[in-house]
C-alpha cells in the first residue's frame, strides 16, 4: 500500500513594489521568476512580513518602502526550483502596494540569485507560476 504524503499549507505575503518609473520588482530563485514574497513568522502581521520578505529578496529595506495599500489575496503551488508546481505545498499569499525611490536592487537571500526593475507587461512575460501572472494582470489597473 502506497503512503500518502500529507501536503503542508502556508499563509505568505509580499509586494509588488513600484518605482518612479512605474516599473515593478521581480525576483529570481532557481529558474524561477516570481513577485517577491514568503511565509509569514509566528506572531508576524502579513505587512511586516511582506516588507521583511521584500528586504531579504530585493535589498529594499523598510525604511526605504513605502505602504500604498493592500492589493488582494490569492493561492496557487509552491514554485519548485526549476519552476513547475510543487504539489507538496498550497500557499495563500496576500499582497500589497509599496513605492520606493531606490534604483539599485541586492537581494540579502543567497537563494534568490537576482532582482530586478521591469515593465509590468514585460513582468507578465518573465513570472514563471501562472497564477503570479494571473493575479498582476488583475491588479494591474491598481498600480498605475
Amino acid at each position: 500500500m502506497k503512503k500518502k504524503r500529507k501536503k503542508k499549507y502556508s499563509v505568505c505575503a509580499g509586494g509588488i513594489v513600484l518605482n518612479q518609473r512605474w516599473e515593478i520588482i521581480i525576483t529570481k530563485k532557481g529558474d524561477a521568476w516570481s513577485l517577491p514574497k514568503g511565509k509569514i513568522k509566528r506572531g508576524e502581521q502579513p505587512q511586516a512580513a511582506a516588507i521583511r520578505e521584500i528586504g531579504e529578496e530585493t535589498g529594499v529595506m523598510k525604511r526605504e518602502l513605502h505602504f500604498v495599500r493592500m492589493l488582494d489575496a490569492y493561492s496557487r503551488y509552491k514554485t519548485s526550483l526549476t519552476g513547475g508546481n510543487d504539489y507538496s505545498e498550497w500557499k495563500v499569499i496576500i499582497m500589497f502596494l509599496f513605492r520606493t525611490d531606490k534604483k539599485t536592487l541586492k537581494p540579502e537571500d543567497p537563494l534568490h540569485t537576482e532582482a530586478r526593475w521591469i515593465a509590468v507587461g514585460e513582468a507578465l512575460c518573465l513570472l514563471t507560476n501562472k497564477k503570479d501572472r494571473i493575479f498582476l494582470r488583475k491588479v494591474r489597473h491598481a498600480i498605475r
